[in-house]
């Protein structure tokens, strides 16, 4: 199963000492949720206004701030502006948390897209590959990442109360070995011809496609998303939590208000390489899987 670490912060600049600093990056890279309870994001004054979800322009599931822009929100230029200094800021938190815990990471940080998530995590009407109810873990079809990981920041600032509630499932290697074995041969013209078609951004490898495949078997087999080992866990508001994304399996049931911070790291930051799905996948296969 996926463990679950706790460490006990209320600082985004924590001080850790260095050999606990071990201790987290073996659970993160081991596939664990690294839960850090006491440790909320302060809105400012008059953020308050915008734990509503009428900001949402309804077009798509989250408000982002990608690259200084918001997306997926309606409002005025000054509301929008407001809001981008709101998820700017939590996104500067985030970062400055994954260097302190992990200083190997802090050279190697991309921060990709930032997300403000004001509506409520189920309801939407999606079809069963793009429903996060569902046990997964993340590979997207249009940017392939070539074997880096996707290392992700959450943290619960609902209002009201409410818990972020996840399902977390069995270890990434145990899934993948039982999936696998569905998932198709990648054909050698689909790379070029999808890159060329302007589908993905760049050229897929084979452990782009092996990981979408699991993706979409772990989705979309309704014995598996009843019946396999998970277990159910809740973020009360104030916590924040980090997984690998790519690594963990799991799938949002419930909740509302939150944020979360995408950064990509290459696999020369990490303390073990070789616990990462690339390696855990080339063993399996018995060959490079990013060539």
């Amino acid at each position: 199963m996926t463990e679950l670490g706790t460490l006990d912060v209320t600082s985004w600049r924590p001080v850790i000492p260095p050999g606990r600093t071990e201790e987290l990056a073996r659970t993160l890279e081991d596939g664990g949720v690294l839960v850090l309870p006491r440790l909320g994001f302060a809105l400012e004054p008059g953020e308050e206004r915008f734990l509503d979800p009428t900001w949402s322009n309804g077009r798509a599931k989250n408000i982002s701030l990608d690259r200084g822009a918001v997306k997926g929100a309606r409002g005025s230029p000054d509301d929008l502006a407001a809001l981008a200094q709101m998820i700017g800021r939590f996104a500067a938190c985030a970062s400055d948390l994954i260097a302190a815990l992990l200083p190997r990471y802090a050279p190697h940080l991309k921060r990709a897209r930032t997300s403000f998530r004001p509506l409520p995590a189920t309801g939407r009407d999606v079809s069963w590959r793009k429903d996060d109810a569902r046990l997964h873990v993340d590979a997207f079809p249009s940017r392939p990442n070539r074997g880096e990981r996707i290392l992700r920041v959450f943290c619960n600032v609902n209002p009201h109360g409410a818990d972020r509630v996840w399902r977390v499932g069995e270890r990434f290697e145990t899934m993948a070995a039982r999936f696998l074995p569905r998932v198709r041969k990648m054909r050698r013209i689909e790379p070029p011809l999808l890159a060329a078609l302007r589908v993905t951004k760049g050229r897929r490898t084979e452990y782009d496609h092996l990981m979408l495949g699991l993706h979409d078997c772990a989705k979309c087999d309704a014995d598996y998303q009843r019946n396999s080992p998970q277990q159910e866990v809740h973020f009360a508001p104030g916590t924040t939590w980090i997984c690998y994304s790519d690594q963990v399996m799991h799938a949002a049931m419930s909740g509302q208000f939150m944020f979360e911070q995408t950064i990509h790291l290459p696999l020369a930051a990490l303390y073990r390489p070789e616990l990462s799905p690339l390696h855990i996948l080339e063993r399996i296969a018995g060959h490079a899987l990013t060539a």
